[in-house]
């Protein structure tokens, strides 16, 4: 229970981060491509540091497997 707040933080994050680096319009799905999501989440999680470096790797692995179904693009719904 204790890495829910920095997790709930940093998916907050990662929402607003899609909602501006998206090239969807205004109310879409804010998709952004999955090396990106992974870069960026990747470096909050770095700066962070509550977050293990195995649960980020199965978080990124859930999320690939997700954008894979999308044209490797990640959608704020999947995380």
């Amino acid at each position: 229970i204790s890495c829910w707040f920095p997790l709930q933080s940093l998916l907050s994050s990662m929402k607003q981060a899609c909602e501006i680096l998206t090239h969807d319009p205004e109310g879409g799905a804010a998709r952004i491509p999955f090396e990106t999501f992974s870069f960026l989440y990747s470096y909050l999680v770095s700066i962070d540091g509550e977050i293990s470096k195995t649960e980020t790797e199965a978080f990124l692995q859930g999320i690939k497997e997700q954008a894979d179904k999308y044209s490797g693009m990640v959608l704020i719904r999947h995380f």
